[in-house]
């Protein structure tokens, strides 16, 4: 795989249906890579930043009037414009190694893929919020959308588990795999419906390939 040569750093992405485990494995990810001695950053999306927390408790309450498709993709890359370039940016300028759970890509597919807006449009959008930063490696947990859904208690349910229906993961989590199988020099699919150790493994050996 060519690596962009635009910094020193190497910026990883880990992305999912809900319910794949995408926080754990990018916390565990950074605790594994700082035991091998990379300067590692764990960060997440919509959040990262003061102002992406607080447009992400907008985003994912569940008490709040039903938001706009194209409303919700605009949020969502307000806090991605203010994360990449205050966060994002200079960690990997500074030669570090970022681990995000969540980011561009989660856009196309719940938004686009599972809310209907024009997949265009919002690689228009994301192309101004992230001025074109693509990450080096996209490590895809997957599982049935069912599946995922089970492990999340009512307690721990956003807006996208209590607003929207099963059949609506389903196209998110089809929206996922379609992505990664275009970018295969990118993507990386790890099945994510077992134990999660053997999960983390495989997140593992698949960062590890592109780290200097």
């Amino acid at each position: 795989m060519n690596l962009p040569d635009r910094s020193p750093g190497r910026f990883l992405t880990i992305e999912g249906p809900d319910g794949a485990g995408k926080t754990l494995q990018a916390k565990r990810l950074v605790d594994a890579l700082a035991d091998r001695g990379y300067d590692a950053l764990l960060t997440r999306e919509p959040g990262g930043t003061r102002l992406g927390d607080q447009i992400r408790e907008v985003l994912m309450a569940t008490d709040g009037a039903p938001i706009n498709e194209i409303a919700d993709a605009l949020l969502f890359n307000a806090a991605r414009a203010q994360h990449v370039g205050t966060v994002i940016r200079p960690a990997l300028a500074a030669g570090r190694i970022v681990v995000c759970a969540r980011y561009a890509d989660s856009t196309l597919a719940y938004q686009g893929y599972g809310r209907g807006v024009d997949l265009d449009t919002l690689r228009r959008i994301i192309a101004i919020a992230t001025d074109g930063l693509v990450p080096d490696r996209t490590i895809l947990l997957d599982l049935p959308a069912e599946a995922g859904l089970g492990r999340k208690t009512t307690d721990s349910h956003t807006r996208f588990e209590a607003a929207f229906d099963v059949a609506f993961h389903q196209r998110v989590r089809a929206g996922f795999l379609e992505m990664a199988a275009r970018e295969p020099e990118r993507w990386v699919v790890i099945d994510a419906d077992r134990d999660a150790d053997a999960v983390f493994d495989a997140v593992v050996a698949s960062a590890l390939e592109v780290l200097p």
